[in-house]
């Protein structure tokens, strides 16, 4: 089976000092990179809201 190819996009994100500690420090918590986080809690946040589907399990 193909495997789907998936393209990423770069971007400026804002973010106060406040909620980046906060993002720094969750995404230490759980061993993840700032980054990888951040893109945790955005795909968790469009899953939740019905607006990016569930990948399929194995």
């Amino acid at each position: 089976m193909a495997k789907k190819e998936t393209s990423t996009k770069s971007f400026v994100l804002r973010v106060d000092s406040e909620m980046m500690d906060a993002i720094e420090k969750w995404a230490a918590d759980e061993f993840r990179s700032t980054n990888g986080q951040l893109q945790w809690i955005i795909t968790e946040a469009l899953r939740k809201s019905g607006r990016l589907k569930k990948k399929k399990e194995l």
